[in-house]
C-alpha cells in the first residue's frame, strides 16, 4: 500500500519528482515511515516547516546520519532554509558533536551548495574576533544560561578545570553560538535537538531546557521539537529527552 494522500502530498512538497528506491524494495516500511513522519507527527506542535527541518537536520548531524542529512538538506533548501542557515546548522554542531563527526557533514553541505551553483565561501557570520571572543562569549552564555548559573559554573570549577569553562565561553559561545545567520532562540532549539539526539547528555539537556526558556522558547515549543525528532532518533532517546524536559520544565497539572 502507498502512503496516505496527506503524507504523500507533504512528502512530495519537500522531494518533488523524487522516487525512493526503498519504495520499491521495502514498500511496507516506507508506507509506515512516511505516514508517521510526514503526516501523523505533523498534527502535534507549533513548529513551522523551516524550523522543523532545521531541528531535524541538527539531530541528524548529532546522530551521524550523513546520507539522510544529505537528502533532507536538499529538501530544506527547497522549503526555504537559506544556504547561510544550512551552513550555520553545521557550524553549530561542532561544539556539541565535535569536528570529527561534523567534518563529513561539512563537505557534504559544500557539495550540495556547489551543485546548486551557490558560491562558496558564504558571507561571514562571525560576530567576534580573537581579541573579544571571551567578552562576546560571556555575553551570549549569560543570556542563554543566566548570570547566576554561569557565575556558579566558574566558581565551582576546580583550578585545574577552569580552562574548560573558558573554552566553553570563548569557543562554544563566542566562536559558535554568538554567530549571526540564525537568531538565538532558534539556535537554542538546535542545541536542544542535538543534545537529545546525541544521547547520554541529559544533564546538558536540562541545562538547555532552561536556556530555551531564558530566550523565549516555552515547554510547548520544546515538546514540538521532541515530537518532530521521534521518527529519526527513536523512542529511547526521545523518552530520555522528554524526562529531562519534564524535570526542568514540568507539565502544568490540569485543574
Amino acid at each position: 500500500m502507498p502512503p496516505n494522500d496527506r503524507a504523500r502530498r507533504n512528502h512530495d512538497e519537500l522531494f518533488p519528482r523524487h522516487v525512493s528506491t526503498l519504495a520499491r524494495t521495502d514498500p511496507e516500511l516506507v508506507e509506515v515511515f512516511v505516514n508517521f513522519a510526514f503526516d501523523e507527527i505533523l498534527e502535534h506542535g507549533s513548529l513551522d516547516p523551516r524550523r522543523r527541518l532545521m531541528v531535524q537536520l541538527a539531530s541528524m548531524i548529532a546522530c551521524g546520519a550523513l546520507s539522510e542529512f544529505r537528502v533532507m538538506a536538499g529538501a530544506a533548501l527547497t522549503a526555504g532554509v537559506s544556504p547561510v542557515e544550512l551552513k550555520e546548522i553545521v557550524y553549530q554542531a561542532v561544539p556539541y558533536a565535535g569536528m570529527a563527526r561534523v567534518f563529513d557533514f561539512l563537505h557534504s553541505t559544500n557539495g550540495l551548495l556547489t551543485e546548486r551553483d551557490i558560491d562558496l565561501p558564504l558571507p561571514s557570520q562571525s560576530t567576534s574576533s580573537p581579541a573579544d571572543r571571551m567578552e562576546r562569549g560571556l555575553e551570549v552564555q549569560k543570556r542563554v544560561l543566566g548570570d547566576d548559573a554561569v557565575d556558579r559554573m566558574y566558581a565551582g570549577a576546580p583550578g585545574d578545570e577552569r580552562h574548560i569553562q573558558r573554552y566553553m565561553t570563548g569557543n562554544g559561545f563566542g566562536d559558535h553560538i554568538g554567530r549571526s545567520g540564525i537568531d538565538l532562540p532558534t539556535r537554542e532549539l538546535l542545541t536542544f535537538a542535538m543534545l537529545v539526539s546525541l544521547g547520554g547528555c541529559e544533564p546538558q539537556v536540562k541545562g538547555h531546557v532552561a536556556g530555551n526558556l531564558n530566550v523565549g522558547n516555552d515547554r510547548a515549543m520544546l515538546l514540538s521539537v521532541l515530537t518532530q525528532l521521534v521518527p529519526f532518533i527513536g523512542y529511547p532517546r526521545a523518552l530520555n529527552g522528554l524526562r529531562a524536559l519534564n524535570e526542568a520544565a514540568p507539565p502544568q497539572t490540569e485543574s
